[in-house]
């Protein structure tokens, strides 16, 4: 079996990669090919997360063992992680710059005997020079919370 995936970036213009990946391959070798078919070079701090409908950020599947209990995604094929209906993830690349993808399973097909995989089959936008700015926040002001007076300093001390 064979997935094929759907890539886009998150940037105001349409950055969008579709490829064909066997259903059998890690989540190290699908960062491989989303790396790559984004023109990077595929060496930066990378995770994968799972996602919900409205793409809410869940559980995190890191590329390398940060020693807290998480496994690397080099152990999970790609079959034991994506379903038609659990078919969602987040990407994270380059933890300074976050390069942050939605990754779609959109169909499950045969394997083509001659082809090989991982296969770009369509390509929509240019990636950027620099990544788009992340803006993080809340609905409540946490700016307020921070502010201290100089009576809250001197009780402290």
């Amino acid at each position: 079996m064979i997935y094929r995936m759907r890539a886009i970036l998150d940037t105001e213009e349409d950055v969008i990669r579709d490829f064909e990946i066997e259903a059998s391959s890690s989540l190290e070798e699908l960062h491989d090919a989303l790396s790559q078919s984004f023109g990077f070079a595929g060496n930066e701090m990378a995770s994968f997360y799972r996602s919900d409908e409205q793409w809410n950020q869940g559980e995190e599947m890191p590329l390398l063992d940060m020693g807290l209990g998480e496994k690397p995604m080099n152990d999970k094929p790609l079959e034991k992680i994506l379903s038609e209906s659990d078919n969602r993830l987040i990407y994270v690349y380059d933890f300074l710059n976050l390069w942050t993808f939605y990754v779609e399973l959109i169909e499950i097909a045969q394997k083509e005997v001659s082809k090989g995989y991982p296969s770009l089959i369509f390509s929509h936008g240019e990636v950027p020079e620099t990544p788009p700015n992340k803006e993080f926040g809340s609905s409540n002001d946490l700016s307020d919370d921070l502010k201290t007076n100089d009576d809250d300093y001197d009780n402290f001390y």
